[in-house]
């Protein structure tokens, strides 16, 4: 199956090109935020019209930079405060444009990240996402693709370094919120993580349009974005240029159905998907040895049980309840779900669920503004749940049980200028890592956190 990989990627180089002569695609569309403080700016942020130059060439770019402070006022590991920042440099060329190879696109995502890499590792201890941009401190190549559209623009191919989290178990409402990411399953599940923030590894991937309303994607990665090792996955592949391929591949789809999401529509917006992965490499028995005697027994070799493959089903919700008039689909009132399943013997959490409401656009002082509460749910494996029971049966110590994680935000995000939003924020996890033993004391569980902060976020 390794095979798999360098295959596919050769196929998609040559259809990148082939398929360019198909059908005229859709002009590509700019990288630069919509939403920006240049708008505030004099000459909107152009001085000397290089920016304008460059776009009617095809070549657009934008930053956006994040920073944020975070402190752990109760529980967790320990009390403190923490300073993260992350600055996005995004790049995009349209080689239609550009050279008259019409559908042919490139983008390229670098990441600059500063501060204390995150309330997680220094604070709280928890598996649920806190902030959405915690990562160690480097600059780091997130994204580097070209891409060719086909059909008349109804299908496109990719290829490069890539990321799943930003087409793949997606919620449209949930972006708002400061821990919205990759859902702890996968994340947890897959060797690093896999291929989401802050790690990417090459891959292809392939998207059909049948209708206004429907989407089908399918992506084939390396399937271990940093590599065998002990140590943190982000000091194993630190700048993000391993740019691996030989480990088992990791596949995922999805398909997606949309409504109401033109601004001109009237009714309630929302959508729908479904999908599922399948990682080819090999995963070890969370309770059982390669004799089929509990890892915790003093007669244990040690060795889990080695176990072929894992995988995962997803589905997402997302469904405006409110919507103002002449508002758009992300205006009103707007709730949102995300659900994700994997088999107990192999997958530390086993089953996720998280969900919120969002409030935009409603204070008729404040249109900018928006504010919403959300959770994120991770209930351990009993399979890890029954390796707790039998250090407890073997060694006589009360060390905890591993029973799941709960987490709840809740945010306001002020709009300041266009562009520049502040968001405070506070967040509750209860039971961090599901509750495992605190280091500072280890036949108790880590306590019970509370973590508040602010945010702040610049497009230009």
């Amino acid at each position: 199956m390794r095979s798999l990989l360098w295959g596919a990627v050769s196929w998609i180089g040559a259809a990148l090109v082939a398929t360019g002569c198909l059908a005229q695609a859709p002009p590509a569309q700019s990288v630069a935020p919509q939403t920006s403080i240049a708008s505030s700016l004099p000459n909107n942020g152009d001085l000397f019209g290089a920016r304008a130059w460059l776009a009617d060439r095809g070549v657009t770019y934008g930053f956006v930079h994040t920073t944020e402070a975070l402190s752990n006022v109760a529980g967790g590991i320990k009390r403190g405060t923490v300073f993260d920042g992350k600055l996005e440099t995004l790049i995009g060329v349209d080689f239609g444009k550009l050279a008259g190879l019409e559908g042919l696109t490139f983008y390229s995502n670098i990441l600059q990240l500063h501060g204390d890499s995150g309330p997680t590792r220094n604070l709280v201890g928890n598996l649920n996402t806190i902030s959405n941009i915690e990562a160690l401190p480097t600059t780091r190549l997130s994204e580097l693709w070209l891409q060719q559209t086909f059909l008349g623009g109804l299908a496109s191919l990719r290829a490069g370094q890539l990321v799943v989290d930003t087409e793949f178990l997606f919620s449209q409402y949930f972006s708002f919120f400061i821990n919205s990411d990759w859902p702890t399953n996968p994340a947890v599940n897959i060797p690093s993580g896999g291929a989401a923030y802050p790690l990417s590894t090459p891959g292809i991937r392939l998207k059909v349009d049948p209708t206004p309303q429907t989407t089908f994607l399918l992506s084939v990665l390396n399937g271990d974005p940093a590599g065998p090792g002990l140590n943190d996955p982000e000091l194993r592949n630190r700048h993000g240029l391993n740019f691996r391929v030989n480990d088992p591949p990791y596949l995922i789809t999805e398909f997606q159905y949309r409504y109401n999401q033109d601004p001109k529509a009237t009714g309630l917006a929302g959508g729908v998907r479904v999908g599922g992965w399948h990682h080819f490499g090999t995963f070890e028995d969370l309770r059982f040895d390669t004799n089929g005697v509990s890892l915790a027994s003093p007669l244990s070799s040690g060795l889990a049980r080695p176990l072929r493959g894992n995988d995962g089903v997803y589905a997402v919700l997302d469904q405006q309840l409110y919507r103002p008039a002449g508002g758009d689909a992300n205006s009103g009132v707007m709730v949102f779900s995300r659900a994700a399943y994997s088999p107990p013997a192999r997958s530390l959490n086993d089953f996720y669920l998280d969900g919120g409401i969002v409030f935009a656009g409603l204070i008729p002082a404040r249109p900018g503004d928006s504010f919403g509460a959300t959770f994120l749910y991770s209930h351990m494996s009993d399979r890890a749940r029954g390796l707790d029971r039998d250090t407890q049966l073997f060694t006589g110590l009360p060390v905890p049980l591993r029973d799941y994680e709960l987490s709840l935000e809740f945010t306001y995000g002020a709009s300041i200028v266009p562009g520049w939003t502040i968001y405070p924020t506070a967040h509750l996890i209860f039971h961090p890592r599901g509750n495992v033993p605190d280091p500072n004391s280890p036949t108790q569980p880590i306590k019970n956190a509370v973590v508040v902060g602010v945010r702040s976020v610049m497009q230009y």
